[in-house]
């Protein structure tokens, strides 16, 4: 039986020691993100978790869901009570507005619940993070009657929330869907088409489901500029608030998934079913990016949180199992074999997955609190600030994330050997539970070119300098102390790395635009590198004045500073080699025609 606890320790030392929060509690919603709060919800919600989620985490992945001949679909044992359990503890309103039953709390507080839970039951948490997505789509683009009549009870947890795009015949080129919404005489639209992929898609954990669905009108335009916004609840809701009659949507099929089994993606039919508009009409794409960037992060959150859960149980295992003798001789002289951990490839795996989880986890929180200024800080200079850089670092997040939280799992899995392979370990759930994460609310190759194609020139590059100039401080900061000044020089040299790769793309990019598609993934790997070398600076900078503070959890800094000199030493150079295969441009890579890939 796998294993979690969360990592409430060093959850609560990033919010609290470098981030800081407390000092934000001037900011509306910050009020009560003192320590003893922080730490409260961080404690709460982790045992939450572990307690209540993970231990169904494995039998869910083995019973999947159940899909009934009348098009109900039914979770795996544990799965609503849980939901019910998660409802009553208030964990869905902790970031969600105040007006409509939230309890107003900041973004980055709510990014920790999408962790905890992500890692004890990636599967599970799905259900109620669509319906997060799908409550910032409302709440931003929806009309004052629409926010009054679902937000509440979504907020509340009585009603989920999806969100329907892809098609049977296109994924990320939505201009081709042919999902039609024609007008009725009351101002309401009949929603006829087929969506798939469709997560939380149908199931038994809230009497109601508020689909986000894709829809044409007449005339609209083929392009993706003729795309309009629609609310089709799963039973349609009384003027009072109350449910009435069954909404024409439903089920035909699950579909037959490699991982997150206990989650319902569906194939949705809408035959004439009841929509109504949100937004303007044609405008619906950029109402439905809202909820995608909220999504995107939670993904990237994910990435981290199957690695975590995936680490966890490999030191479990490491510290347990004997295999051979360390090279320089017995460790354990009176055992008849020395534990996995002596063994400096299994270290190796082990100290890149505490090197990346660490430094990602500090990396999503730092994300969820630029969020919450871009909205909440006290002058339009910092909102913009913030602003830009979440937006230029979103894709990031997700892209490096996963690609990383997968390529984790898969070293964790390593680490136990044939066992990894042997379903009773949950190691391959963790491997495959990750893998959905490179690819669902845009696949990581279209994450780079968002970030290459359009986050890097925006706004004349405002976000990218500001980026560089954060990382040149925090190593010119870093360079005056001792333990830190190697690492320093490390994350100095792979951000020179990646202000050099974005110079030759400026340079290379305009007049052959292959070049930017053929380097666009390298690139955003060179930043997520960097990125979170930014965040073990800052990690660094905390425990080395937490050391000479004299503070009495000193093994844990101290653990910090070995690893953040890990980090510099085995991720950093990468950044280098990553530049060389984005200056070698797509000549080579273009150049076969498509016959020559053929086997003969």
């Amino acid at each position: 039986m796998p294993i979690y606890k969360a990592p409430t320790r060093d959850t609560r030392f990033v919010l609290n020691e470098v981030l800081r929060l407390e000092q934000y509690g001037n900011l509306p919603g910050f009020e009560n993100t003192g320590a003893d709060m922080v730490d409260t919800v961080v404690e709460e919600c982790g045992k939450f978790a572990a307690e209540v989620l993970a231990p169904i985490n494995l039998s869910g992945d083995q019973e999947g869901c159940t899909r009934h001949p009348d098009g109900s679909v039914t979770t795996p044992a544990g799965f609503k009570e849980a939901f019910q359990l998660y409802r009553e503890a208030g964990w869905g309103t902790l970031a969600a507005p105040q007006e409509f039953g939230g309890q107003g709390m900041p973004h980055v507080l709510g990014f920790v619940v999408e962790e905890f839970v992500a890692t004890a039951n990636q599967a599970w948490g799905m259900y109620p993070g669509l319906t997060a997505g799908a409550i910032s789509a409302i709440l931003a683009k929806g009309s004052p009657e629409q926010q009054a009549k679902y937000l509440p009870r979504m907020i509340a947890g009585e009603w989920t929330g999806t969100m329907n795009l892809t098609e049977p015949h296109c994924g990320t080129d939505l201009g081709l869907i042919r999902t039609r919404a024609v007008p009725n005489a009351d101002g309401s639209y009949a929603i006829t088409g087929t969506k798939i992929f469709i997560s939380a898609g149908e199931h038994d954990m809230s009497e109601n489901i508020i689909h986000l669905v894709l829809a044409k009108t007449p005339g609209a335009p083929e392009s993706s500029k003729g795309i309009s916004l629609f609310i089709v609840p799963k039973v349609l809701v009384n003027d009072d608030g109350s449910l009435g009659e069954r909404n024409a949507v439903s089920c035909g099929s699950i579909e037959h998934k490699m991982g997150i089994h206990g989650n319902a993606t569906c194939v949705m039919n809408y035959d004439g079913a009841t929509g109504w508009m949100v937004g303007e009409e044609n405008k619906g794409l950029a109402a439905m990016f809202i909820m995608m960037n909220a999504a995107r992060l939670g993904v990237g959150i994910q990435g981290l949180a199957q690695a975590e859960a995936a680490y966890q149980n490999a030191v479990q295992y490491a510290q347990d199992r004997r295999q051979g003798r360390a090279l320089t001789g017995p460790a354990e002289p009176q055992e008849k074999a020395d534990p996995l951990f002596v063994h400096p490839d299994v270290r190796r795996m082990l100290m890149d997955a505490k090197a990346f989880t660490e430094g990602m986890r500090a990396f999503y929180l730092w994300g969820g609190l630029l969020v919450d200024l871009s909205h909440k800080a006290a002058s339009e200079e910092e909102r913009q600030t913030a602003d830009d850089m979440i937006s230029l670092l979103t894709p990031v997040l997700k892209g490096y994330g996963t690609d990383k939280g997968f390529d984790t799992c898969v070293q964790m899995q390593q680490v136990f050997g044939g066992h990894g392979y042997i379903e009773e370990w949950g190691m391959s759930q963790f491997v495959r539970d990750a893998r959905i994460a490179q690819i669902y609310e845009g696949t990581n190759g279209i994450q780079a070119m968002d970030l290459v194609g359009r986050k890097l020139a925006q706004n004349g590059g405002r976000a990218v300098q500001a980026f560089f100039a954060e990382v040149d401080a925090a190593c010119a900061a870093a360079k005056s102390q001792p333990e830190l000044e190697q690492l320093a020089a490390q994350v100095e040299r792979a951000n020179g790395e990646l202000k050099a790769a974005t110079m030759w793309f400026m340079q290379n990019g305009m007049t052959q635009p292959n070049n930017v598609g053929a380097g666009a993934h390298h690139y955003m790997h060179i930043m997520g590198i960097v990125a979170l070398g930014l965040m073990w600076l800052k990690m660094g900078a905390v425990a080395v004045e937490a050391i000479a503070g004299g503070s009495a959890d000193k093994a844990f800094y101290e653990a910090k500073l070995v690893t953040a000199r890990y980090f510099g030493q085995r991720y950093t150079p990468d950044a280098g080699a990553l530049r060389r295969k984005i200056e070698a441009g797509s000549e080579a890579m273009m150049e076969l025609p498509v016959e020559a890939f053929l086997r003969a």
